[in-house]
């Protein structure tokens, strides 16, 4: 069996075809546990807007420029501490200064604690 092994490992061809099976298995492997795309994210599977949040959002898709927006608001004690907004239309300085505004004004917090991003397409 040793000597067997030897001799395989001997070919430089055979060697090469062995090394490259061994990766080609690794990258499989990996594939099979990394690669897996989940249907929904984890944020989107199991979250449901607050009615503060709905309430904001509806606020702030009447801002011009913005389109649709939604809202994450966080909490401490019941207290809004900051907040996150997507929007989809526009992407400018002046709607994203509109909305930082609006948002940090309706929910009586700093404007930098407010986050605005364009909604990925």
């Amino acid at each position: 069996m040793k000597e067997t092994v030897r001799k395989l490992f001997a070919n430089k061809t055979a060697r090469i075809l062995i090394i490259a099976g061994a990766a080609l298995l690794l990258l499989l492997l990996c594939w099979a546990v990394f690669g897996r795309s989940e249907k929904s994210t984890a944020t989107s599977a199991g979250y449901t807007p607050t009615a503060e949040e709905t309430r904001l959002s509806a606020i702030l898709s009447q801002i011009e420029g913005a389109g649709t927006v939604n809202a994450i608001i966080t909490e401490e004690e019941g207290v809004p501490v900051s907040a996150v907004i997507f929007f989809d239309g526009t992407d400018g300085i002046l709607t994203r200064l509109r909305l930082t505004q609006a948002a940090a004004a309706s929910l009586n917090i700093a404007e930098n604690r407010v986050l605005v991003y364009p909604a990925g397409k």
